[in-house]
């Protein structure tokens, strides 16, 4: 008798066949998910793998236009990137692929669903999280933290019996020599040699962006606009290819940051679970676009709005590289980014050459940038002299404190004066300050 169904988040490599066999070999019926969100995968086999492995039903779901609209664009609007560094391509890509998987669940009337995620990695997280912020009564199977699963699985020796046993197409040729985690954002490495912190990677890894080789020596300049924050429309100045659907527009982009070898990143990070990783990343399209956001909120969005929407991209960030895409507190930011986005409208050129970009002209209908207040020239509706007040209004406290500094007992400055602070200056400058009592206090 059968114990329930089960959906899988099935890729057609070893892992999820062995875990596609295991879960039938517990009594499990096996309905198996597999998500396009862009990587370079022959689906078809990956179909007929698994029903001929016995898989009941076989979803195959296209979801890179949900990826983009609904993952990819809010995180430009808020300009996420992990640790400085990393833009969250995998991060972005788990919530996309769980939510569908629940989805598939629900209509399946499945009681449980399973994923082949390690039981050191973020992603168990990520999928997990998900799953119990959509589905709160849905049971998980993770077999790499079951102990029984892992005795009987302790290293690929050990996957390739089972499989040869089951009757599983073996992968042909040598294992490949990392870990990658491959979409249409980004394409991540890890292991092997790139354990070794120490250790460059060969110029052979890079899948998404061309060798430094055949760089072009001429530089290409896009276009892209941008209706509340988010991009609509992207454009080629010298070929005058342009596109407007969500998907072909990040593709494109895409291919331009390919060229140019732009999106590269080689970093240690901080996993959730408590371990620091090495990863080489690959993220083309969404370094332009970032790129390009940044400069049109330079033109059109007020200083406050942008300094409190500042402080809320790093929470942002952390949210989504933990899991947490299906959170109230998430609902919360993406509110107040949506907010914050009102109104951000217009083009930014993009200069992209030799591995970087960079915008060199933008446009907004709702700019705040005047020209004649910035003109060193025209004082129309600014009067420099209004500055002095300005600045000796700022003053006012600065000058208070450093009455206080004079006052106090050098001993005691000297105990807590970190080399470089106002502290220390009182320090350095004893004599000076004799002649600054009786001149500027």
């Amino acid at each position: 008798m059968s114990k329930g169904k089960v959906v899988l988040a099935y890729s057609g490599g070893l892992d999820t066949s062995v875990i596609l066999k295991w879960l039938q070999d517990q009594g499990y019926e096996v309905i198996c998910f597999i998500a396009d969100v862009g990587q370079n995968d022959d689906f078809e086999a990956a179909r007929v793998k698994a029903s001929s492995l016995g898989a009941t039903k076989v979803y195959v779901e296209d979801l890179r236009k949900e990826f983009v609209t609904d993952f990819i664009f809010p995180a430009v609007k808020v300009n996420a990137i992990y640790e400085s560094r990393y833009l969250l391509g995998t991060s972005l890509a788990r919530p996309c692929i769980a939510r569908r998987q629940i989805q598939i669940a629900i209509a399946e009337e499945a009681q449980f669903v399973s994923h082949g995620a390690t039981g050191k990695g973020n992603d168990q997280v990520r999928f997990e999280l998900t799953f119990y912020a959509l589905a709160p009564n849905i049971q998980v199977i993770a077999p790499w933290r079951d102990n029984s699963f892992i005795e009987s699985f302790k290293g690929r020796s050990d996957l390739l019996a089972y499989a040869r046993a089951k009757g599983i197409a073996m992968p042909s040729g040598d294992k490949p020599p990392y870990s990658m985690d491959d979409n249409l954002m980004h394409i991540s490495y890890e292991s092997g040699d790139l354990e070794d912190p120490a250790s460059a990677p060969q110029e052979t890894i890079y899948t998404k962006t061309d060798p430094r080789e055949s760089w072009p020596d001429t530089p290409e300049t896009v276009r892209i606009e941008f209706r509340d924050g988010t991009p609509v429309k992207a454009s080629s100045q010298a070929t005058g290819e342009s596109h407007t659907d969500p998907l072909e527009l990040y593709l494109f982009l895409n291919q331009v940051a390919k060229r140019h070898g732009i999106g590269r990143v080689d970093i240690v990070e901080n996993r959730f679970v408590g371990i620091k990783s090495r990863g080489v990343y690959e993220t083309p399209g969404a370094t332009i676009l970032r790129c390009a956001h940044i400069d049109i909120e330079g033109v059109a969005m007020d200083r406050e709005v942008m300094r409190l929407r500042d402080m809320l991209s790093p929470k942002f960030s952390e949210l989504v590289y933990n899991g947490f895409w299906f959170a109230p507190e998430m609902d919360f930011l993406l509110a107040a980014v949506d907010k914050s986005q009102e109104l951000i409208d217009g083009w930014v050129d993009v200069v992209c050459f030799k591995s970087n970009c960079m915008a060199v002209a933008r446009s907004s209908p709702t700019s705040l940038y005047s020209a004649d207040l910035s003109s060193m020239e025209n004082v129309d509706g600014y009067q420099p002299s209004d500055a002095g007040g300005f600045i000796r209004i700022n003053a006012v406290r600065l000058k208070a404190h450093r009455k206080i500094l004079l006052a106090t007992d050098r001993e005691r400055l000297a105990s807590a004066a970190p080399i470089g602070t106002t502290y220390a200056a009182v320090l350095e400058s004893d004599k000076t300050d004799k002649m600054a009592k009786k001149y500027y206090c």
